[in-house]
């Protein structure tokens, strides 16, 4: 089976995809264009996506000879699944893998937000520090604090066991289906206003793609209020990054953790002259071991396939 690797992986997991099928593995940092994409499928048996390769509508316009899409990593929104299913091609991601590691960097982002450890760090480095004082850089106490988590799949509970055993949170979720059984006090909020107003930090952990993208807006931002904070380790588009500047430069909201970015990897220059916002370059599964078993997990699915096999994780 000829397969291509859209990215470089770890040394672990290209020899591990090399000594299983004849690998192709691509040397770049930008991701598959529409036409590249298209091509690729014409070329391959499998393909190993990434984030930023564009396997949109069009890209599977012709008749190809690709059947497996496994991609690396939980999230899919740069695939069209519909238009691969039309096309006789399986799709499949890798969704326990990124759990923990992406939970982490939420926490991470909460942190570094509320107590201003960007904005101190920054102030040290260009020497500007000039010792301890009782009311320096003054933040926001984490511990006892509300967390709004908005979406409540498994990255979304992994964030509220952080906040809930860790940090003594209330939580408070909103999700579009009814979550039981959870291991952990928690309160689900029906709509999404009442829990965006509850809230001293809401952080976005939907899925990316069409139905939530801008689902956090200028209103919803309203209901946050100026002594809330956002945090964003979904995707970008969840959030309208312009509306997002506007409410912080405005103290409409009291600051943002982002993890993600609508157009990313551009980036608002105006995120980056704020001090109330926490900037991470897509940090969130950026950990050795788990990107290794990102890239197992897909593999697992490509043995599947290659074996006639059930695909573990077939999202389409």
């Amino acid at each position: 089976m000829k397969l291509l690797v859209t990215r470089r992986m770890t040394q672990a997991a290209e020899h591990a995809l090399s000594a299983r099928f004849e690998t192709e593995i691509l040397d770049r940092r930008d991701g598959l264009s529409v036409e590249e994409a298209a091509q690729a499928l014409a070329d391959y048996d499998a393909i190993m996506p990434t984030l930023g390769d564009r396997f949109t509508a069009e890209a599977f316009q012709a008749r190809p000879r690709c059947r497996l899409l496994a991609n690396f990593g939980a999230g899919y929104n740069h695939i069209d699944v519909a238009a691969a299913a039309a096309a006789g091609i399986a799709v499949t991601n890798t969704p326990d893998a990124v759990t923990e590691a992406t939970a982490d960097i939420a926490l991470t982002l909460i942190l570094m937000t509320a107590r201003r450890a960007g904005e101190g760090e920054r102030l040290l480095r260009r020497g500007a520090w000039t010792g301890w004082e009782p009311t320096q850089l003054l933040g926001r106490h984490v511990t006892g604090c509300t967390v709004g988590i908005i979406g409540m799949g498994r990255i979304g509970k992994a964030i509220a066991r952080r906040c809930h055993f860790g940090f003594g949170m209330e939580v408070l979720f909103h999700n579009r289906s009814v979550v039981s059984s959870l291991d952990f006090p928690a309160r689900q909020v029906a709509d999404l206003d009442e829990l965006l107003a509850q809230s001293d930090f809401a952080v976005v952990a939907v899925p990316g793609g069409a139905e939530t993208r801008h689902m956090i807006g200028a209103h919803e931002l309203e209901r946050l209020g100026p002594r809330s904070y956002l945090v964003n380790i979904a995707r970008g588009d969840v959030v309208e990054e312009a509306v997002l500047v506007e409410a912080l430069a405005q103290g409409r909201i009291a600051g943002a953790g982002l993890d993600v970015y609508e157009f990313e990897p551009k980036v608002a220059p105006a995120l980056c002259a704020m001090e109330n916002v926490t900037l991470l370059p897509h940090l969130g599964t950026a950990a050795e071991e788990v990107r290794t078993a990102m890239a197992m997990r897909a593999l697992n699915n490509l043995v599947a396939f290659a074996e006639g096999q059930a695909l573990p994780d077939r999202v389409n």
